[in-house]
């Protein structure tokens, strides 16, 4: 394979699902650099031409060396699951200059608690979104990310989809729609990036729901109204985390709500699902081969709730029946019980 330049070669971190229909979704437009953390791994994909049990493009070289990332390319979309990303910028920084723009995929949060304050409550200042993560490790300016109803089966089997690149510079949202769009993948814009990264981080707790809903055999009524709460609650969340109430009315918010809250390609729905059915918490992470990024959300936001007085009724029961101290069944009854007053009242 050629080596191209790093005005021509985009990077992508992450092999997983998504990370993988990424990368193939920018190999119709450019040439692109897929890092791929474990040795043995990469080669496997170099030599198959598979990864996560998709075809990729020819012209997506395979590297296990993440030097070559930021040394061969100025454009970087890093997809990897939240609980990795941390680590994974601080090997990539030295090889970073203020030049880059990296657009991130990761649907989660990062906790980063000093020593002095472990055992404290839980603050904002210790919960990161990756695009803070970004900034706060490397000296790259131009930092967005990438979000919406993007199920990673549906687009390698090449259905239509659309997502959206946020960020505070235009050029970054101009550099992702170019580079991404095609006839049958749209993408919008947007400068509330804290907003839109909040969107696909929370709507993976209300997905979990959606699962246990349907895992009990409850029908679309019910499953209609874990959606609109849960909707509601992403707001009260969202902004007292500094996001914008528009941008969960968009896309990245009510749309990728409604693709994870409904469809059993979503891995929280899945896991979800199977709690209800009565397994452990613990036996369906360990039978998944990718990360559900809700459970840890859960767990993570409803520390939050607390410190900041928020309503999340859905995120404590769940976090209830994840650690065992409440049956599905029983947070049924105690969900249908509780004290909703008003239907919409982050607008008054």
């Amino acid at each position: 394979m050629t080596s191209s330049s790093a005005s021509d070669l985009v990077g992508v971190i992450g092999a997983g699902s998504f990370g993988t229909a990424v990368a193939n979704i920018l190999a119709e437009k450019s040439d692109v650099l897929l890092y791929v953390r474990d040795a043995e791994k990469a080669e496997e994909i170099r030599t198959s031409r598979l990864s996560s049990s998709q075809r990729i493009e020819d012209n997506i070289e395979i590297t296990s060396d993440i030097s070559e990332i930021g040394n061969r390319c100025e454009v970087i979309f890093p997809v990897v699951p939240s609980a990795n990303f941390r680590a994974m910028i601080e090997d990539l920084a030295p090889h970073l200059k203020p030049y880059h723009v990296l657009i991130h995929g990761t649907k989660g949060l990062d906790v980063n608690v000093p020593d002095h304050k472990k055992g404290e409550p839980l603050t904002r200042k210790e919960v990161k979104t990756m695009s803070e993560v970004i900034r706060e490790l490397t000296p790259v300016l131009r930092v967005g990310c990438l979000a919406g109803p993007n199920l990673a089966t549906e687009i390698a089997e090449r259905q239509p989809a659309a997502s959206v690149v946020a960020s505070h510079f235009e050029e970054v949202i101009d550099i992702g729609q170019k580079l991404l769009k095609s006839d049958r993948f749209m993408i919008y814009g947007s400068n509330d990036l804290i907003g839109i990264e909040l969107c696909g981080v929370l709507k993976n707790i209300i997905a979990i729901g959606s699962g246990a809903v349907s895992g009990m055999g409850l029908g679309g009524n019910t499953r209609s109204l874990l959606i609109s709460r849960g909707m509601v609650e992403m707001i009260y969340i969202g902004n007292a985390l500094g996001g914008n109430t528009k941008a969960f009315l968009g896309l990245a918010g009510v749309g990728d709500l409604i693709a994870t809250c409904t469809s059993n390609l979503s891995r929280n729905f899945t896991v979800g699902y199977r709690l209800a059915k009565g397994e452990t918490l613990q036996e369906i992470i360990e039978s998944m081969e990718e990360v559900a990024e809700g459970v840890n959300t859960i767990r993570i936001i409803k520390d939050l709730a607390q410190t900041y007085n928020i309503r999340v009724p859905i995120t404590e029961t769940l976090d209830k029946i994840m650690k065992g101290e409440m049956t599905v069944e029983d947070s049924h009854n105690y969900f249908m019980k509780f004290p909703f007053r008003a239907e919409i009242d982050f607008m008054e």
